[in-house]
């Protein structure tokens, strides 16, 4: 008995067949070369549509492009992650190019297997959001491949970067905070493992501009850090700590709006209410603090915009491969909302 052959993938030899045209013809179609007559690109257009005909991304790749960008990001449940997103898709519609993500899971090893299987399925360019990777790999990477560095500080010649500016972000939150009436206010930082990457990493730059801003307003004093993680746990955790203190804090600026959510929790565990018995600012103005039953006060360092600018300059980066390295850094707002208040008498 003979076995019925499986459904077949289309091929450019049966569009070409469908079209009565050459397979040259359909591929300078499909590459929008030039020497495709507009009568010639219509024919072929037809008969794709007709056969349901998709280009093989290995093929493309072999004759020099995929038209996919690859987006690494730590983690999907960070929401500050889908602005950057929102800015990368913005910016590449209308365009040919399709984006491809995968988690890194805010990990080396994991991070070198996601860029490592990028490259193999031949991805035009690299967008690595907040990586933990080392420095020298990084280089490494962009070496192979076209690539966008997003939320790392300090200049390189391999790759492009899209910052925030953090130590001034974080010195509006203290501004905020003092101009209120509050001194006693402490952080909730996220702990960084390696000494070597800790000057680039955005959460080292947020908790030495809270360090500055409090020696900047007489503070210095007053300066107190809870070493946690960017997680909703990490605030959770931080929070009881900065709670169990001798004094409490009359305020907590939380390094990211994952980190205030889990603070929130804590505090209202506490019995104490916000911002009555404890102001909180985040950062990121991510969807979750707008959200009104949250109304967070939090530093908005425009996702979609970092999201847009490293999307641009991915592509600028593949078609130029030699130009200069590009460093973006954009400048933080602070959106207040009903998480921050003037200390109550009780509080003060």
């Amino acid at each position: 008995m003979v076995e019925k052959a499986g459904p077949r993938r289309v091929t450019i030899v049966d569009v070409a067949r469908h079209a009565q045209v050459s397979t040259t013809a359909v591929s300078k179609v499909l590459r929008n070369a030039y020497g495709a007559s507009p009568a010639m690109r219509e024919k072929v257009q037809q008969a794709i549509s007709e056969l349901g005909f998709r280009p093989s991304a290995a093929a493309r790749g072999l004759r020099g492009q995929t038209y996919t960008i690859g987006v690494m990001l730590p983690e999907l449940r960070n929401l500050f992650f889908a602005d950057i997103l929102d800015g990368i898709t913005a910016q590449l519609g209308g365009t040919d190019y399709q984006v491809l993500l995968a988690p890194g899971c805010n990990g080396e090893k994991a991070e070198a297997r996601v860029m490592d299987a990028m490259i193999d399925r031949s991805m035009d360019g690299l967008i690595l959001i907040a990586p933990v990777s080392s420095k020298k790999r990084l280089t490494a990477v962009a070496h192979t491949v076209p690539t966008v560095v997003v939320g790392r500080h300090g200049a390189s010649p391999a790759y492009d970067s899209v910052t925030d500016d953090d130590v001034a972000g974080a010195g509006l939150v203290v501004d905020h905070l003092v101009e209120h009436g509050h001194r006693r206010i402490a952080h909730i930082e996220h702990h960084e493992t390696d000494p070597v990457r800790l000057a680039e990493m955005p959460n080292a730059q947020r908790a030495q501009g809270y360090r500055d801003a409090m020696r900047a307003h007489g503070l210095g004093d007053e300066i107190d850090i809870a070493s946690t993680s960017y997680t909703q746990e990490g605030g959770y955790l931080g929070a009881k700590e900065l709670l169990a203190r001798p004094q409490r804090p009359t305020a907590i600026f939380a390094g990211a709006d994952i980190v205030a959510l889990g603070a929130m929790e804590a505090i209202a565990q506490a019995g104490l209410t916000i911002p009555g018995d404890i102001s909180i600012v985040g950062y990121d103005n991510s969807a979750l603090a707008a959200f009104a039953p949250v109304s967070l006060t939090s530093v908005d360092q425009d996702g979609r915009q970092m999201g847009a600018d490293a999307a641009r300059l991915v592509v600028s980066r593949i078609g130029e491969r030699d130009r200069r390295t590009a460093q973006v850094k954009l400048s933080p707002t602070l959106v207040v909302r009903r998480t921050s208040a003037a200390p109550t008498g009780a509080a003060r």
